[in-house]
């Protein structure tokens, strides 16, 4: 028995956005015969869904090998297994994304049995490394408790619209955050996770909130970098924090940023700026759930994907991250369900 597995490769760097023409489909047929064969441990995975995320763009400037396999995390379905802890059928997470078929080492793979009532979508989003970024960005980096005002950058992300719903179980108020559009700031505030949402491409409101804002909130969540940092930077209280994620506002730009211009405001306010990587905080994962799955069971969390049908329509997905197509996680779906 065998199964014919594609997967995109990487062919060329971009210069700003991907597009099709960086990447190519490498077509391969699996043999399950051999699978035993192959050292260590290995399972056979039929990919379920697999992620999108801004950290890939970074990935393509170099981290990516041209020609080879590419990373991403992704949920799928055990077809074959030669290790004793995996059986054909369990579901699995793993980071080897972007493809139908994966062959996962078997210390790769995290079996998952997601509680009744709970998407497999939210293992890749709200419950996954997307969700845990935020939690750590709150309860570890930025210490938020109850009655704390918040600002969220790239609000309608994946990261964003998590942070607003942790952030509300964890009683901050207000929650405000900054999108790209007008029309994403009214979606998301009719999610009811803000108590208000400024678009970023208006110029006048969001002149008019920094005039308005400035030291008023106590926790920044920034990930869009540049102007944005700046922003974050006069709008924090004096002994603020502000947690740095990411900088996607700088992942596809042709000419580096300038660096903010009032980074001394945060020595005149003594403001802690942190940056971090969830990588290092994978030991709250289980601590992350017991906080959080009741919540999404009692439907006060609800799950916020931008989903993107078919395996060809991947980098359509990708690149949508960059041009604000997307509210909330990313994820492509390769087949209905599992």
């Amino acid at each position: 028995m065998s199964v014919l597995s594609h997967r995109f490769q990487l062919v060329a760097r971009p210069t700003g956005l991907p597009g099709p023409e960086h990447f190519e489909v490498v077509s391969e047929r699996l043999d399950l015969a051999a699978l035993p064969r192959l050292a260590p441990p290995t399972l056979l995975v039929q990919n379920v869904l697999f992620s999108v995320d801004p950290y890939h763009r970074e990935m393509m400037d170099g981290d990516w090998t041209l020609h080879a396999p590419l990373e991403g995390r992704s949920a799928g379905r055990v077809l074959a297994s030669t290790s004793p802890a995996f059986r054909p059928g369990d579901i699995v997470l793993h980071r080897r994304g972007y493809s139908t078929h994966a062959l996962v080492p078997a210390a790769e793979a995290r079996r998952i049995v997601p509680p009744k009532g709970v998407p497999l979508e939210s293992y890749l989003s709200i419950l996954g490394g997307t969700g845990l970024t935020a939690y750590v960005g709150l309860t570890r980096i930025a210490e938020l408790h109850g009655g704390q005002a918040l600002l969220v950058t790239a609000a309608g992300g994946g990261v964003g619209t998590a942070a607003a719903r942790i952030a509300r179980l964890l009683g901050a108020s207000p929650i405000v955050g900054i999108t790209s559009t007008p029309e994403k700031a009214t979606r998301l505030l009719t999610g009811g996770a803000y108590d208000r949402v400024i678009a970023s491409r208006d110029a006048v409101a969001l002149a008019r909130m920094r005039a308005e804002g400035a030291g008023r909130f106590d926790v920044v969540l920034e990930g869009v970098g540049g102007d944005h940092l700046a922003l974050a930077i006069d709008l924090v209280k004096p002994r603020g924090r502000i947690a740095w994620v990411g900088a996607i506002g700088q992942y596809t730009a042709t000419e580096p940023p300038a660096a903010p211009r009032n980074l001394f405001t945060l020595v005149d306010k003594q403001v802690r700026l942190e940056g971090y990587l969830v990588a290092s905080y994978r030991d709250l994962q289980q601590e992350f759930e017991d906080f959080l799955i009741s919540h999404i069971l009692s439907g006060d969390v609800p799950l916020e994907v931008t989903v993107t049908h078919g395996f060809d329509q991947a980098i359509d997905a990708l690149q949508g991250l960059f041009t604000g197509a997307n509210l909330g996680k990313a994820l492509v779906r390769l087949i209905p369900s599992v």
